[in-house]
């Protein structure tokens, strides 16, 4: 089977730029020192929507406020604009990352979504997975408290 997973458990996650909700300029350099969690998603896609509604009450709204921890989910091949309306719509509280070009996906994945990669503080992947499983979302989220419990 090919390998469509760029972002290897245990190496550096790799570096990139993206447009914070409030409007500025970040890189996920700048997070360092933050357990991240990098969820790609599309809002055509059917296991992202099952997943979505977990993100947001299950990560987003437990540590929204946990200065230790980031959440980043990107819309893979969407424009700002799109997610805007896709978020009103769905009344996601979550805040959504444009990837219109596939730049920041491309450093992670050749193929498939959704797709989640946990980043440790000091900037490490620790935990990856493809498409949507309970048993999957468990796991990530005990990794998730375990993290912030250091």
């Amino acid at each position: 089977m090919k390998q469509t997973t760029l972002a290897k458990i245990g190496q550096q996650a790799p570096d990139f730029d993206f447009i914070a909700p409030n409007g500025k300029k970040q890189s996920l350099s700048d997070l360092k020192g933050k357990v991240v969690l990098i969820n790609f998603f599309a809002t055509w896609c059917g296991p992202c929507l099952k997943e979505l509604p977990h993100l947001q009450k299950d990560v987003f709204e437990k540590y929204q406020n946990n200065e230790k921890f980031e959440l980043l989910v990107i819309g893979r091949e969407h424009k700002p604009e799109e997610l805007a309306k896709f978020k009103q719509q769905k009344g996601f509280k979550l805040d959504f990352t444009a990837d219109a070009g596939r730049s920041i996906y491309s450093k992670y994945a050749t193929q498939f979504i959704p797709r989640n990669f946990l980043i440790d503080a000091d900037g490490k992947v620790i935990y990856s997975s493809i498409g949507f499983k309970d048993e999957d979302f468990k796991k990530l989220k005990q990794l998730i408290a375990d993290q912030l419990a250091k």
